[in-house]
């Protein structure tokens, strides 16, 4: 992982679930903020995800989960994020997620999630402080 240039997030809509208008609020809002965004678009799986990351060099991986898969679809990103030794990929995703899965979602490894209404300003504020760690 280089540490020059701007941090890179590949934004991603894993499974079955066709609304995207978060993804890409999101995906926007990060471009703004002088990021990287590379947009997977809708049905991905968690493969095409994590092999996206790994060849565009990603900072962070974004999910937009509102299909109820989320347990499932997390989980397996993180297990290919591991068997690929590129844990350094900061996971986050947002969506419609239950209060009692979130807990759930970090003992995973996801770093963090963003439930409706969280502001755009928000993310892109965790995500500069949170996807590229000084020191």
């Amino acid at each position: 992982m280089g540490v020059s240039g701007p941090i890179r997030v590949v934004v991603a809509k894993p499974g079955l679930d066709g609304h995207d208008r978060g993804a890409k609020v999101i995906a926007r809002a990060l471009r703004d903020a002088g990021m990287e965004v590379i947009y997977t678009g809708l049905h991905q799986t968690p493969e095409q995800i994590v092999d996206t990351a790994i060849q565009e060099d990603a900072d962070g991986i974004g999910l937009s989960i509102l299909s109820g898969a989320h347990m499932t679809l997390c989980a397996r990103v993180m297990d290919l994020l591991r068997a690929r030794e590129a844990e350094d990929i900061k996971v986050f995703c947002g969506g419609i997620i239950p209060d009692e899965d979130i807990a759930r979602l970090k003992q995973l490894g996801v770093a963090d999630v963003f439930t409706p209404g969280t502001s755009t300003q928000f993310v892109v504020s965790w995500v500069q402080a949170n996807l590229r760690p000084t020191g």
